[in-house]
C-alpha cells in the first residue's frame, strides 16, 4: 500500500454537521465511544476492551502527512448537539481507489447520521477517487442500507477479521464508481 503525502485534509459540510479532520482534543469523546462494545464489534480494527493509549495512537496516525487514510470526525458543533457523532474514513488503495469505513456513536443510531456522512463524503470526493469500496458485516444490515442509499452496488460476499470479536466475520462488499 502506497502512502500518499497530503498537505491538508478538507472540511466537508453535510446538512446537520461537518466532517472535519481529527483533533487531539477529540481523544476523550472518541475513547468513550470506541470503548463501547457495540461500536468496536461493528468494526474490523477497534479492540474491545479498549487498551489505554489506543485512541491517542489512532489520532496521531491520522494527523501524519504520510497517513494511509484520511479520517474525518462527524462534528455537530454548529448545531445544538455540540458533539462528536462518529468517524468516517477513506483508506488509500491504488489506481484511484479507496476503502470507506465509518462508525456512529450509539446515541445517534437510526437518525440518518451515517447516510448523511457517506453522501457528503461521496459528493465531495476529496481524494479524487475513481471508485470507492466498502464492506459491512452481514449482521449489520443497517450499514448495508447506508451504502446502497449512497449509490454503492453489491459485488460479493467475503469475510474480514474483527479484532473486538476475535474472529473472522462474514461481510458484504460494495463498490461506488465515481465517474
Amino acid at each position: 500500500m502506497k502512502h500518499v503525502e497530503i498537505a491538508q485534509q478538507p472540511r466537508i459540510d453535510a446538512d446537520r454537521f461537518v466532517l472535519r479532520p481529527v483533533r487531539r482534543s477529540d481523544a476523550g469523546m472518541l475513547s468513550m465511544y470506541t470503548a463501547d462494545k457495540r461500536v468496536a464489534s461493528g468494526t474490523r480494527s477497534i479492540p474491545h476492551p479498549l487498551p489505554p493509549g489506543t485512541t491517542e495512537a489512532f489520532i496521531e496516525r491520522s494527523l501524519k502527512d504520510d497517513r494511509p487514510e484520511d479520517v474525518w470526525v462527524m462534528d455537530a458543533a454548529r448545531s445544538d448537539v455540540r458533539e462528536v457523532l462518529g468517524v468516517i474514513s477513506l483508506t488509500y488503495l491504488c489506481r484511484g481507489q479507496s476503502q470507506l469505513g465509518y462508525w456512529v456513536a450509539p446515541g445517534f443510531w437510526n437518525a440518518g447520521i451515517a447516510s448523511e456522512a457517506v453522501c457528503a463524503l461521496i459528493s465531495a470526493n476529496p481524494q479524487s477517487n475513481r471508485s470507492i469500496f466498502a464492506e459491512v458485516f452481514q449482521d449489520n444490515p443497517a450499514s448495508a442500507r447506508v451504502l446502497t442509499h449512497a449509490g454503492f452496488e453489491y459485488i460479493g460476499d467475503a469475510e474480514s477479521h474483527s479484532v473486538a470479536r476475535g474472529m473472522n466475520v462474514p461481510t458484504w462488499t460494495y463498490i461506488r464508481k465515481m465517474t
